[in-house]
C-alpha cells in the first residue's frame, strides 16, 4: 500500500491544460425503498461471471446495459436505457459535478479518497495534457467502442490524477456538495455520491483544472475508445468528452497496489527456468515465502515456483529508465525471454491481492508467481512524463471507481 506525496515537485509541465466541465448527468431515481445497491457495480473489467449474474438479477443494475451485448453490440442495451429513462428510473440533473468520496480500511487503519466526477474533453497523448501510464488490449477497446456507437452515452468513468485545487476552493466545494447516495460493498468500502451545482464553484472547478495536466490512473481503454469514437464523429462537441473521476495527488486515501503476475507452462521446468533466470538477472534463493517477502524490498522481484522455493531477483541496466521498471524487467527478462511470450507458450495471469497470490500458488495450479513491490506514483509520473508506457496491469488503484451512480449522455 502507498500513501503519495503531491505531484507538484515533479516534473509537470505547468503549460498543459485539460477541459474538464460540469454536464446534466442521468442518475438513479430511487422510490419505494429501492436502494442504490442495486443499481451500481465494480467497472466491467473487474466482474466474473458468478458475479454478473448476481448483478444482472437486479431489474435496473448498470451491467444490464454494460455487460449484456447481443452479438457483439448493444442496442438492446439502448433500448432498455431508453425505458429507464421514459419510465423515471433515470432522472436528469441540470449542469453538475458529482463528489464521490470512498472510505475503506486497510490493515486496521482507515482511508479516505475523494474525487471529482465530471466530463473530459478527449485529445491525443501527444498533446501532453493526458497523460497514459500503461499499454492496453485492443480486443477490449474494440467492445466498448461498440457500447459507445450504440449506447451514445458514457456509462462508466475513467480514474485520472492531477495535481490537486487550492485550499480555498476544497472549502467551497465542501460546502456546496449535496448528499445523493450511500452505500457499503461487501468488501466493507463506503462509497457516498454528492452533487455540486453551485455554478460560481463549477466554474472554478473547470478553471483551476485548465493549467493542469492529468494523469490515467484506472480506465486506458475506455478513454482511448472514448477519443476513438470522438474521432469518428468529427464535429460534434459532446461526442468529443469522456465521463471521468480525477482525484488529486495528495488526497491521503490514493493507494496503488502492484499487480503480481501467475505464469502457467508447459514448455518450461522449474530448472530450466531458475537456471534461464539466473543467467540473466541476480537471483538469491530465500529459505521461505516469509523471507521472500522480508527481503523483496531490497530487491526487484520475488519469485515463488510451483514447489515451494523462493527467490529474490534484480536486474541493473540504466540504458533506459524502463528498466528500473520490475514489471518490464519480469516481461522482458522472465515472461518473454524464459517462458515465451505467445499465448500457446505461456498463460499469464494477473492479481494485486497478495494474499490470493499466495492462496492459488498452493493450488499447485501455476508454475511460477511473481511478486512485486508497491509501486510509487513519482515513478508512474516521471516514466509517463517522457512517453514511456509501463506494460499492462502494471498498477492496481485500489478501491476501484464503481459504476452506475450517473451517466453522461452524448445528445
Amino acid at each position: 500500500m502507498l500513501r503519495v506525496q503531491s505531484i507538484s515537485t515533479y516534473s509537470i509541465m505547468l503549460t498543459h491544460m485539460v477541459t474538464f466541465i460540469p454536464f446534466k448527468g442521468y442518475r438513479p431515481s430511487l422510490k419505494d425503498g429501492e436502494d442504490i445497491g442495486a443499481r451500481i457495480s465494480p467497472p466491467y473489467d473487474v466482474i466474473d461471471e458468478t458475479y454478473l449474474k448476481e448483478l444482472q438479477s437486479e431489474e435496473r443494475n448498470v451491467t444490464r446495459l454494460t455487460l449484456n451485448p447481443e452479438n457483439g453490440r448493444y442496442t438492446g442495451s439502448r433500448k432498455e436505457m431508453d425505458v429507464w429513462i421514459d419510465s423515471g428510473a433515470l432522472i436528469r440533473d441540470e449542469d453538475s459535478f458529482y463528489l464521490y468520496r470512498q472510505r475503506f480500511t486497510i490493515d486496521r487503519k482507515t482511508f479516505t479518497r475523494t474525487g471529482i466526477v465530471g466530463i473530459l474533453k478527449t485529445e491525443q497523448y501527444e498533446s501532453g495534457n493526458i497523460i497514459p501510464h500503461e499499454e492496453t488490449f485492443s480486443s477490449v477497446k474494440q467492445d466498448r467502442l461498440n457500447l459507445l456507437r450504440d449506447m451514445e452515452a458514457h456509462l462508466e468513468s475513467i480514474f485520472g490524477i492531477f495535481e490537486g485545487f487550492s485550499k480555498e476552493l476544497n472549502e467551497k466545494i465542501e460546502a456546496a456538495a449535496e448528499r445523493l447516495y450511500s452505500y457499503t460493498d461487501s468488501s466493507g468500502v463506503e462509497h457516498t455520491y454528492f452533487r455540486i451545482s453551485d455554478k460560481t464553484v463549477t466554474g472554478s472547478i473547470t478553471k483551476e483544472l485548465e493549467k493542469q495536466s492529468m494523469l490515467i490512473a484506472d480506465g486506458h481503454h475506455r478513454y482511448e475508445t472514448a477519443l476513438n469514437y470522438s474521432l469518428e464523429n468529427p464535429g460534434n462537441e459532446k461526442k468529443s468528452y469522456v465521463l471521468a473521476t480525477l482525484v488529486p495527488s495528495n488526497d491521503p486515501g490514493l493507494v496503488i497496489w502492484p499487480t503480481h503476475r501467475l505464469l502457467s507452462s508447459a514448455n518450461v521446468s522449474e530448472n530450466d527456468a531458475v537456471t534461464k533466470i539466473g543467467n540473466v538477472m541476480d537471483l538469491t534463493e530465500t529459505a521461505s515465502a516469509d523471507d521472500m517477502l522480508k527481503e523483496l524490498p531490497n530487491r526487484q522481484m520475488g519469485l515463488m515456483f510451483r514447489s515451494g522455493k523462493c527467490y529474490v531477483a534484480s536486474y541493473d541496466d540504466k540504458k533506459d529508465p524502463l528498466w528500473s521498471l520490475d514489471t518490464y524487467v519480469a516481461q522482458e527478462l522472465v515472461i518473454k525471454k524464459v517462458y515465451g511470450y505467445e499465448e500457446e507458450m505461456v498463460k499469464v495471469s494477473y492479481d494485486a491481492e497478495l494474499g490470493s497470490v499466495m492462496k492459488k500458488m498452493s493450488t499447485g495450479k501455476y508454475d511460477l508467481a511473481i511478486v512485486f513491490n508497491d509501486p510509487g506514483l513519482k515513478a508512474i509520473w516521471d516514466l509517463s512524463a517522457i512517453g514511456k508506457r509501463m506494460p499492462k496491469k502494471t498498477t492496481y488503484f485500489f478501491p476501484k471507481i464503481w459504476s452506475g451512480f450517473v451517466f453522461y449522455s452524448m445528445l
